[in-house]
């Protein structure tokens, strides 16, 4: 994928975690008592996390991204055999503080300076938002902070995305839409946003429909993709 700007972009929105959050770090904050297994710890509550939002929206049973990360942390330690005391509630309070990636700050308020809007659109809750957008510092350069919860159904529904245009008035092509997740990606870019795809992860494309526009390994460059250098 090229790195020429995308042209026409009056605003950006971002998925958080994985993308502006980091979601190793809590397992990586207990590492004092994970030890070897907090990297097949993460993983595996990532990607059990996200397999339940998905079967979630497919069954119509939706329950907010607390009650999804609980259980799939559940899942997770008893597939890994981990039982310590007060471990679950430890990672599930660190799930509300997740470290920002290195280059979030400043790219935000590099976009924020050219007059960008800035926004975040994500399964998480409201509560864990706001948390993480807090702890972060990250809440005086956001014009927004949506939650899934509006709309009942979690990515790659749709409604999601729409949620964000409804939100910024603002039509498809106007929106840089960002996501480490290919899946969401893609979903983005079908729906009719640009998307730069932040592949944090090494992930291969995904043969979803939609292609992103751009592809990055992190989001530094992001201002001079969108136009805001």
């Amino acid at each position: 994928m090229n790195s020429v700007p995308l042209q026409g972009i009056r605003a950006c929105v971002f998925d958080a975690y994985g993308t502006l959050f980091d979601v190793s770090s809590a397992a990586q904050d207990c590492a004092d008592v994970l030890a070897d297994k907090s990297a097949p710890l993460a993983a595996l509550w990532r990607d059990k996390q996200l397999q339940y939002t998905w079967l979630r929206a497919a069954q119509g049973r939706h329950a907010d991204f607390h009650q999804v990360t609980g259980d799939a942390l559940d899942f997770a330690l008893e597939t890994l055999a981990i039982s310590h005391a007060g471990l679950r509630e430890r990672l599930m309070g660190l799930y509300f503080t997740l470290r920002p990636f290195p280059e979030v700050s400043d790219v935000l308020r590099r976009l924020k300076a050219a007059r960008l809007r800035l926004a975040i659109l994500s399964n998480g809750s409201p509560a864990m938002l706001d948390a993480a957008v807090k702890g972060a510092q990250l809440g005086d350069v956001l014009d927004a902070v949506l939650s899934v919860e509006d709309v009942g159904v979690f990515k790659p529904h749709p409604k999601v995305y729409q949620l964000a245009l409804d939100r910024l008035d603002l039509p498809a092509s106007a929106v840089s839409f960002q996501s480490s997740n290919a899946w969401d990606a893609h979903a983005a870019s079908a729906f009719g946003m640009r998307v730069i795809w932040c592949n944090r992860y090494g992930q291969r494309p995904e043969r979803l429909p939609g292609r992103p526009d751009r592809m990055v390994t992190s989001l530094a460059s992001l201002p001079e993709l969108v136009g805001a250098a």
